[in-house]
């Protein structure tokens, strides 16, 4: 079952058809090595990537096809565009003329909208919008996606089936992208600086470093595993370490009394506030 009750998709569709990349930095090599895995055959995989020694070890690593122009896309059913959002307006003109109705264009670009894009492709040309996250890279991704104005079932299953082999995938108003940006698409940054600042109070009370990384790192996944594989509220999970009076409780209280809490709040809606500010000035 999918993230929000549907079926998954079958391996025939993740299976079917062409797809080509554009863009081969961290997030696309891992939809194009998370897809590898996951079963799609290597030669119906098509990446464009223009720096020479990049595209080399993209072929070599995969077994995939890479190619310096866009035009190679007219052939693939799906297109994903794994690029930077300020590059978004001028890769849409390269490919413009060779995207048509039929094909489905899979964005993994933060706070570009489904209807950026449609207005500068070609009318008809279905696109779902995807925010992923790094944790993919070891196939425990988080990925949101959204479908625009063409898409129908068979079109999301495809996106689905795609972004599923590197870890979850939940379905969501497009209005909420944003929202979901400063959650998940940027929340890992946010757990790496708690986990180096664990780290670093554990040097400061007297730890090795090497040790206080090891009890901290173990301490991060022991806990997502609890919070996932029990089902209990964080809250629940919090109160059943934190004694009264005791050294949890200590720790409790000064976290709450540098406003920790409502700082989190106020650096989420920053990164919200900054996913619509990329959609503005791409207008």
């Amino acid at each position: 079952m999918s993230a929000d009750g549907t079926e998954e998709p079958t391996r025939s569709v993740l299976s079917s058809g062409t797809t080509a990349v554009i863009g081969a930095g961290v997030m696309g090599e891992t939809l194009i090595s998370g897809l590898v895995r996951g079963g799609h055959d290597p030669a119906s995989l098509l990446v464009v990537e223009k720096r020479v020694d990049r595209a080399a070890v993209l072929a070599e690593r995969y077994g995939v096809r890479v190619v310096d122009d866009l035009a190679a896309v007219a052939v693939a059913d799906t297109v994903a565009l794994v690029v930077k959002p300020q590059d978004m307006s001028e890769v849409l003109a390269e490919v413009h003329d060779h995207v048509a109705p039929g094909q489905l264009v899979v964005s993994l670009a933060a706070g570009i909208t489904t209807a950026f894009i449609e207005a500068r492709l070609r009318p008809g040309v279905a696109v779902v919008r995807v925010m992923p996250n790094t944790p993919a890279l070891v196939d425990e991704g988080m990925a949101a996606i959204s479908p625009g104005s063409h898409c129908d079932v068979e079109h999301l299953a495809r996106a689905e089936a795609m972004l599923a082999v590197t870890g979850k995938v939940l379905r969501v108003p497009e209005k909420q992208q944003d929202a979901v940006t400063a959650i998940s698409g940027s929340g890992p940054a946010y757990l790496f600086f708690v986990v180096e600042s664990m780290i670093e109070a554990g040097v400061h009370l007297g730890l090795p470093r090497s040790t206080a990384t090891e009890l901290v790192v173990q301490t991060v996944v022991g806990s997502a595993k609890l919070l996932r594989e029990t089902g209990e509220h964080p809250t629940v999970l919090r109160e059943q370490v934190t004694s009264p009076g005791g050294t949890t409780a200590a720790a409790i209280r000064e976290l709450e009394d540098h406003k920790v809490r409502a700082a989190f709040i106020t650096a989420m809606e920053a990164a919200r506030n900054r996913s619509v500010d990329l959609a503005r000035s791409e207008e």
